[in-house]
């Protein structure tokens, strides 16, 4: 676990992931992104799925599993609507870097809607390397993926998304 100003880092547990969706709209806005959560990732890969936790509750999450070759991939990264801007990103994405590299990772793969550019620019500002791959997620839906070796290394802790 790691704890920097009132606010913990740790495994999700299920109840987490029960209350990230009850607050779903603090951390996602309008999208309705619900089904991308899926439980099964905090019960099987419950060391590289963390919640940052305040007395307020969780102010941001990342879930995300390591590859049988060695690829840490993040699923879903989000921070409360209130904890945008403060390197709480960052922090989850170090956090999770960490505890992929424990478990034999050697980079780190995300992937976002090309449409999303907080997300690229978050992803570049941590030193993803950014494509458009076209038909990734199927034929017409071009995603923009991520990549990056670890160990990922963030001094800047203002610009976290």
């Amino acid at each position: 676990m790691i704890v920097i100003m009132g606010i913990h880092i740790a495994p999700a547990a299920v109840a987490d992931f029960h209350q990230v969706l009850t607050d779903h709209p603090r951390y996602w806005g309008e999208r309705d992104l619900r089904a991308l959560h899926l439980l099964a990732l905090v019960q099987e890969f419950g060391s590289t799925c963390l919640v940052a936790r305040a007395e307020d509750g969780i102010r941001g999450y990342i879930f995300g599993f390591v590859t049988p070759d060695g690829t840490g991939y993040v699923h879903l990264i989000a921070t409360r609507d209130d904890a945008r801007g403060t390197g709480l990103g960052r922090r989850l994405y170090t956090a999770f870097a960490e505890a992929a590299a424990r478990h034999g990772a050697r980079r780190l793969k995300a992937i976002t809607s090309v449409g999303n550019t907080g997300s690229i620019a978050f992803h570049r500002s941590l030193g993803f390397d950014t494509k458009t791959v076209d038909d990734y997620n199927g034929p017409g839906r071009a995603m923009a993926v991520f990549q990056r070796d670890l160990p990922l290394r963030t001094n800047r802790s203002a610009s976290a998304k």
